[in-house]
């Protein structure tokens, strides 16, 4: 694993993202100001973060069943088993997966959980997705970017409204993908539950994190250019391929899997 120079201090004064996100699945790594947060949050909440979950999951089996053997997934989060690395080092086990979060607790936590099967690799840099040129610099060297790799962007890029860049950011972070390479993507929707997605927006904001949930168009623009693996965009909960399909239930989440031609 790769070690920052020094390490960051934790700001528990602050809410993160992937501590509110670890409350939401009911973890315990996380401080009384993410609680605060996702308390305030309606019970959809909880729900849209399993289904969140799961889609990664299912959409990691099929893409590492399909031969795919190296992962740069950003905005890991907290580690909730099974993990990225798990899933795809179950199907290949010499598997490399890089693992990206700006939250120093994660960094931690990476640390001590996500760790390889003895065939594969599992690497971590603490860094921002803002940052797409210092993540491809470091994933780089763990990863060949000769050939495929899946770029995992799940439940991400609704942390970043309009004018921090997301749709430029994605660009420059899928331009750097060899031909052959996917893209997993999941986000929050603005217009499957418009009420709803005004709550969380406005309760996240209490806890000073931005949201900027959009819709399903405003999601397809993420994959502009590449090729959608079907069903194409959909809801988490309608997301499978190869496997049996989930129990139908409602969700504010979409995602996909995308071809890089």
């Amino acid at each position: 694993m790769t070690e920052p120079a020094a390490r960051p201090r934790i700001d528990t004064s602050q809410a993160h993202p992937a501590r509110v996100y670890d409350w939401l699945l009911g973890g315990k790594d996380n401080y009384p100001v993410d609680e605060a947060v996702g308390a305030q949050l309606p019970p959809e909440a909880r729900d849209g973060a399993r289904q969140n979950r799961a889609f990664m999951q299912r959409a990691t089996r099929w893409l590492a069943g399909q031969g795919v053997d190296q992962f740069l997934d950003i905005g890991t989060g907290i580690p909730t088993a099974p993990n990225l690395h798990q899933i795809v080092q179950s199907v290949v086990p010499s598997a490399r997966v890089v693992y990206t979060d700006n939250d120093p607790i994660v960094l931690r936590h990476a640390e001590a959980l996500l760790v390889s099967t003895p065939e594969g690799t599992t690497d971590y840099i603490q860094a921002d997705v803002r940052e797409p040129g210092t993540i491809i610099e470091h994933a780089r060297t763990v990863l060949d970017f000769d050939r495929p790799l899946a770029l995992s962007l799940i439940a991400l890029m609704h942390f970043l409204p309009e004018e921090q860049k997301p749709y430029e950011i994605v660009a420059e972070l899928v331009s750097a993908l060899p031909s052959g390479s996917h893209l997993v993507l999941s986000h929050a929707s603005s217009d499957i539950f418009p009420e709803l997605s005004d709550q969380v927006t406005a309760e996240y904001a209490k806890g000073g994190i931005k949201l900027g949930f959009r819709s399903r168009d405003e999601v397809a623009r993420f994959f502009d250019g590449l090729d959608l693996v079907e069903p194409g965009l959909v809801t988490a909960t309608e997301w499978y391929r190869d496997e049996p399909a989930p129990e139908p239930e409602p969700s504010g989440i979409y995602g996909a899997v995308a071809r890089v031609r």
